[in-house]
């Protein structure tokens, strides 16, 4: 299945001495650590999008101060056709699911 995200390329992150690794899920900014590890808790290779994306917002929640909503939420999907941002109806669907 194309949503599946194993089908989806890795990202690449590189260090100033020169050193990189690959990724599947990382967590970015603040609280980066934590969100990493909640990620690595989380991530399986046979997670379909819907479900990849509930983990995402998951993670963000965990270090998120004050409530999401889909209008300070922005989420990004990439599959073996592209990329695509979800629309405010999308967000706010994901988001009611998992309250």
């Amino acid at each position: 299945s194309e949503d599946r995200l194993r089908d989806v390329s890795s990202g690449i992150n590189a260090e100033y001495g020169g050193a990189y690794f690959a990724w599947k899920a990382t967590a970015m900014g603040k609280n980066h650590i934590n969100g990493k590890t909640f990620l690595e808790k989380r991530y399986n290779a046979e997670l379909e999008l819907e479900d990849a994306v509930h983990t995402a917002i998951l993670t963000l929640k965990e270090g998120f101060e004050g409530q999401m909503t889909e209008d300070n939420v922005e989420i990004g999907v990439c599959t073996t056709t592209g990329f695509r941002k979800l629309n405010r109806t999308e967000i706010k669907d994901y988001l009611a699911a998992l309250n």
